[in-house]
């Protein structure tokens, strides 16, 4: 095998690998310090852990061509609140008395539709002025959690519609609705990435944003669209997560951004732009959410389990930035 395609092989199947040592450490461990008497490997413990994946694991794909694109996207969390908070709002407005179970799809729309709204105000602030994306959804972040309480104080959002709730409960094959969101959520995007002109222009965009322009792409519009393709997913999260649970409190949603990102970068996404992948992405959620089950299983606390994250997403960034080095005067180890 070429170094080259040895190389690839290595940075896209490692995340494959991290995932294999989990399973096999918190396996062996649980059976000498687990507190529960089930296995870790246990079927429904797997089935649960991917549903319980599926809210972080629909943005991280956004989040993939966001940075793939060479941008960020820090206001996620709050875009996921408040789209959460107009699902479940507008299921009691008078406007929609009459409707019956017929107002779910109406809600849905509107939550579909406020993420995107939110994603197109990120998409044409960092478009037509010019300034870095990290500033302009870290304002935005701020502002859109502020228009969550602006929205309802500091009380809970709360409609639990039953017939809602069997189809957010309610398995296919023996998986759960939630993942089978993100599975069609994964193919998407990963036809879109893979596939298309759209997914072509990301990468030659976060790998050279001038020679994209020389190239004739319109690179503020393709921003402008995969904000709003982040928006969307935020809000398909949210829809999938609170049509179940049916309340929504101010502070939901808080550190998603910084799950998602530490997802996609686990995943092998650069910082940088120019490189990622939307199946590794995906790895680097299950990943995270195996360390978070797996570290609880054998009895670790929230701390430890932010701690031990934190520590690997370091050494992760660490190891980008030899395996990315352009020659040997730029190792530092």
């Amino acid at each position: 095998m070429e170094a080259g395609k040895l190389s690839k092989f290595l940075k896209n199947g490692a995340i494959w690998g991290f995932i294999v040592l989990e399973l096999i450490f918190f396996s062996v461990a649980g059976e000498f310090m687990s507190l529960s008497d089930k296995a870790f490997m246990d079927v429904d413990n797997m089935l649960l852990l991917l549903k319980q994946s599926a809210p972080i694991g629909i943005i991280a794909m956004g989040m993939t061509i966001i940075m793939v694109n060479g941008n960020i996207d820090l206001s996620v969390g709050a875009t996921f609140a408040l789209s959460a908070v107009i699902l479940l709002d507008s299921m009691t407005w008078a406007v929609f008395a009459g409707l019956g179970d017929w107002v779910i799809p109406v809600s849905w729309a509107l939550a579909l539709l406020t993420g995107v709204v939110l994603g197109a105000i990120n998409g044409l602030i960092v478009w037509k002025t010019g300034v870095d994306a990290f500033i302009v959804t870290l304002g935005s972040m701020l502002g859109f959690r502020g228009l969550v309480f602006m929205y309802n104080g500091e009380n809970p959002t709360s409609s639990l519609n039953w017939t809602l709730v069997d189809f957010a409960e309610a398995q296919f094959l023996g998986f759960h609705t939630a993942t089978w969101f993100l599975a069609v959520v994964t193919l998407i995007i990963w036809y879109v990435m893979t596939r298309t002109v759209h997914g072509r222009n990301a990468y030659a965009i976060g790998n050279n944003r001038e020679a994209a322009v020389n190239a004739g792409i319109k690179v503020g519009p393709h921003m402008l669209i995969n904000f709003m393709i982040i928006g969307f997913l935020a809000a398909l999260s949210a829809v999938v997560f609170y049509s179940e649970s049916g309340s929504v409190n101010p502070n939901d949603g808080q550190l998603y951004e910084l799950w998602v990102i530490t997802a996609v970068v686990l995943g092998g996404t650069k910082l940088t732009g120019g490189a990622g992948s939307i199946v590794s992405t995906l790895g680097g959620v299950l990943a995270i959410q195996l360390l978070r089950k797996g570290l609880g299983h054998i009895g670790a606390d929230t701390s430890t389990v932010n701690l031990v994250i934190g520590l690997i997403l370091i050494a992760v960034l660490f190891l980008d930035r030899q395996l990315n080095a352009k020659g040997k005067e730029e190792l530092k180890i």
